[in-house]
């Protein structure tokens, strides 16, 4: 039976996503259970520091630093992100009252989503799309006849190539935003 692309990557992808969402939906209810909801203010410390260390892999791609195997810091920079975007959606709750804050877990959010199409979606359907195509060259179909099964595939895999687009911007206005939310903390909080 043949699957589409969609079917196999896409909606995995979609899965390991809302898995994020439903881990983040049942330790907000476990804090609110247990009448522990002043511990998710103050999640978004270390949701912080997690993916600031994420930023090691990002630091050893670029150069900056010489340490670390790229294929282990990918994997801690993939797990770092995951759990530190956790910690920032339960500090942020349903409890948003202003603006800011809203831009940031948005921008963090989008991040968090184009960061897992690079991860789960591009090198799965590269291969995908590549054992397609040899499957159908295997059966002897013409070259024409194997694009025209292929089209909607190529169209979902050419579209999710174009995350790096969306990836690096949304970090940097993830990171503004963030500092500003943490500056504005400082600046407004009453300190007791």
């Amino acid at each position: 039976m043949e699957r589409s692309l969609i079917r196999k990557e896409v909606l995995p992808f979609l899965a390991i996503f809302g898995s994020l969402i439903l881990a983040t939906i049942i330790t907000d209810a476990l804090l609110h259970q247990f009448e522990l909801v002043w511990i998710g203010r103050w999640l978004g410390i270390p949701g912080v520091i997690l993916i600031l260390l994420s930023f090691l892999y990002s630091m050893r791609k670029r150069k900056i630093i010489s340490f670390g195997k790229p294929k282990i810091l990918l994997a801690l920079h993939e797990t770092l992100t995951w759990l530190g975007a956790l910690l920032i959606l339960v500090h942020a709750g349903i409890h948003i009252y202003t603006i800011l804050p809203w831009l940031a877990l948005v921008a963090m959010m989008v991040n968090v989503i184009s960061g897992m199409t690079g991860k789960y979606l591009l090198d799965r359907s590269r291969r995908f799309l590549a054992e397609k195509k040899a499957a159908f060259a295997t059966q002897g179909l013409p070259e024409d006849e194997v694009e025209r099964k292929l089209f909607w595939d190529a169209t979902t895999f050419d579209l999710m190539k174009k995350w790096r687009a969306v990836h690096l911007p949304i970090t940097l206005a993830f990171v503004v935003l963030g500092i500003t939310h943490i500056l504005s903390i400082f600046l407004f909080w009453e300190w007791k």
